[in-house]
């Protein structure tokens, strides 16, 4: 059997595995698999190079799939890797399955993303592409010299956020980037046609890509187009695959099946699906068969590779044996472990903003964590992180010895090249933007809490108080959302996000702290844009990692509980010594994290917020963000905004809003009364 004969059989065997998955669970996309079948062959069969015995191998080249719904193309060539069982792919979409309907970040299976929706896999092949590049500038070319391959479809390119991916992957010049857009023509509902009219190869060459069109269903085209993409030395490459949805499939009657929207999202289905396996060359009673002769493909593969990994580990020895420093520090970098820093020297100045004090904490990062990297979405003077890029430059085109990542004004391609750098392994990384805008990282955060992957969201601007800019830009609803997801578990039974809103500057630091110890869930900050007057002297901070604890007022039968996060905490303070000249017993809770607080024993919960103590809350956002915390009924109280902000400078809506000290005092004897 000649070569091409032999690639076009093995791209059938997974087209025959892929139609079978989706027909046995009576779900699934089969037709986009069974067209991307002749790529991913090449690639798996002949390119990526990666060490069949260490799935984790940091010289590996990555593959991210951004269609995840082409789940079953990647499981069947997966499975020829001997990564899948033929079991295994049996049992896809099935309850605790490995074979998921969309994919899960499964290093041990080969599966490096978890594919969300479209768009967000490519871009965090292109985060991964940076941090290789980044890492490369830090450890030399022996120890980083793998590629980023991401495979992307039309519902991809058609998602707002490939726009950002390919002006920043253009304008970094990532050249160890090697993307193929699966061009195919049909979308679940219809032809592409109906909804794209542009001419994407241009698109992708004005952003500075090196652009390349080939019949994505001919082998011999394919691989030339990645030799030629490995080639290339100044920008990254989009390979466009003209390819035929559904190829090879037949309908009922025996006619063609191919290019029809109902193959996208759905079993191919009775007849068809006989006449289709049969003009594979399957057998439709027997279809989950590795065919004799690709198995002896990807064995010659798997034996070409173990040669390739000894040559590359022997050259990476060599190189820990001459850089035992540099060999250390990779290793400290890789082991996911959380970076030992010196907090000692942290001084923050009393009545700061939170978003301030953040910075001085960036500094220190900057200074201590070598492989950390911060970004902002054009905001870094503004969100602060330019504590972070004073003690650096930034990431430019043929230069990575920076570590600040200007992503400009596009907060969810930030933070997918954010979460995509982390995936990637060796590197930590943190991103700004105004806390308003994180509703455009949604999607994104949601994939990071999913993939457990420690990022940090720093948000700043985080109330009504953003003042002049109006409505607009200020958040309300925003903290509700985002503690929600402080509610959510992970798989691991952790609270999905970790969120922190200090109440001052010294909490800030406080924070930071834990933040840089969580390296199981992302964390998400949230800060202020205004000065916030310092809590009372001797304020026990180390208790902030209980997630609440006593400000002021200890004893043990306070009349009522004030509490609050972030800068609405020092007004509590400013209210209660009225109410104390009162006579009232009053004790202060700052919760920077009500997760962190909800995971502490019962005993320690009960001390700082007992069951029978009358509590009132306080928040800038809507009542219902307190509610885990101070409760409901007539024993609870929450003094919050239930509209949208307006425009006018900070100190003249705290009082047309009620949130001064004179207003907590009104309020609370209103409640006690």
């Amino acid at each position: 059997m000649n070569s091409t004969a032999l690639m076009n059989l093995a791209a059938d065997n997974i087209r025959i595995l892929a139609a079978s998955m989706v027909e046995k669970a009576k779900s699934g996309h089969p037709g986009g698999a069974m067209g991307g079948a002749d790529f991913i062959n090449v690639l798996f069969s002949e390119f990526l190079v990666y060490d069949p015995n260490d799935p984790d191998w940091s010289g590996r080249d990555r593959f991210y799939l951004d269609p995840g719904h082409m789940s079953p193309m990647l499981y069947s060539a997966l499975a020829l890797q001997g990564r899948f069982t033929l079991e295994d792919l049996q049992q896809f979409r099935q309850w605790g399955s490995p074979t998921p309907g969309h994919p899960e970040r499964d290093l041990l299976h080969g599966i490096e993303n978890t594919s969300g929706p479209l768009g967000q896999g490519h871009a965090f092949a292109a985060g991964a592409a940076v941090a290789e590049k980044f890492l490369e500038a830090r450890l030399g070319k022996t120890m980083m010299q793998h590629k980023i391959y991401a495979y992307i479809s039309d519902g991809g390119i058609q998602e707002e956020i490939s726009q950002g991916v390919g002006r920043l992957a253009g304008t970094l010049g990532l050249n160890n980037l090697i993307m193929f857009y699966d061009s195919n023509d049909i979308q679940l509902s219809t032809e592409c046609g109906v909804v794209m009219a542009e001419n994407t190869a241009e698109k992708y060459k004005a952003w500075n890509w090196n652009v390349l069109t080939i019949d994505g269903n001919n082998p011999d085209e394919i691989r030339e187009a990645l030799r030629l993409a490995l080639q290339e030395e100044q920008r990254p490459t989009l390979i466009i695959g003209n390819t035929t949805m559904a190829k090879g499939a037949l309908k009922d009657d025996g006619t063609s099946y191919e290019h029809n929207v109902k193959t996208h999202g759905a079993p191919l289905g009775g007849e068809a699906y006989i006449n289709t396996i049969k003009n594979l060359g399957g057998d439709p009673t027997n279809p989950f068969v590795i065919f004799e002769e690709v198995q002896q493909l990807y064995n010659s593969r798997h034996k070409e590779l173990l040669q390739i990994v000894a040559e590359r580990r022997k050259a990476e020895n060599l190189w820990a044996e001459t850089n035992p420093a540099l060999a250390k520090q990779k290793e400290e970098w890789f082991s996911g472990k959380a970076p030992i820093i010196n907090w000692e020297g942290i001084q923050q100045n009393a009545g700061d903003a939170t978003r301030v004090a953040s910075a001085t904490c960036l500094g220190v990062l900057a200074e201590q964590v070598p492989n950390m990297i911060c970004a902002s979405a054009d905001l870094s003077n503004s969100d602060k992180t330019d504590g972070f890029l004073k003690k650096t430059t930034s990431l430019v085109k043929g230069d990575f010895s920076g570590a600040f990542f200007q992503a400009g004004v596009s907060e969810l391609t930030m933070a997918c090249m954010c979460i995509g750098m982390m995936l990637h392994g060796g590197v930590t990384t943190a991103m700004g933007t105004f806390f308003v805008f994180s509703d455009y990282m949604k999607p994104a955060l949601r994939m990071a809490a999913l993939m457990r992957v420690p990022v940090k969201f720093i948000w700043s601007h985080d109330s009504f108080r953003v003042g002049e800019d109006g409505p607009t830009h200020e958040p309300v609803e925003q903290e509700a959302q985002i503690r929600l997801m402080e509610k959510l578990k992970n798989h691991k039974g952790q609270d999905s996000i970790r969120v922190f809103r200090p109440a001052d500057a010294d909490e800030t630091t406080e924070c930071w702290k834990m933040a840089m110890e969580n390296v199981d869930t992302p964390t998400a900050f949230i800060l202020s844009r205004q000065g916030v007057d310092k809590l009372p002297e001797n304020n026990p901070y180390s208790n902030a990692t209980k997630g609440a604890y006593i400000v002021a007022g200890s004893d043990e039968n306070p009349d009522v509980i004030l509490v609050a996060s972030g800068s609405e905490v020092s007004t509590l303070v400013a209210g209660a010594q009225s109410l104390r000249n009162d006579g009232v017993k009053v004790r202060i809770v700052s919760c920077p994290s009500e997760g962190l607080f909800r995971q502490q024993p019962i005993e320690y919960q009960e001390a700082v917020l007992p069951e029978s103590v009358k509590k009132f809350g306080l928040t800038a956002g809507l009542p219902v963000t307190l509610e885990g915390i101070v409760g409901l009924g007539k024993n609870s109280k929450i003094f919050g905004l239930n509209s949208f902000g307006y425009s006018a400078p900070f100190k003249v809506l705290n009082e047309k809003l009620g949130y001064t000290g004179e207003n907590v005092y009104r309020e609370v004897k209103a409640f006690l009364a």
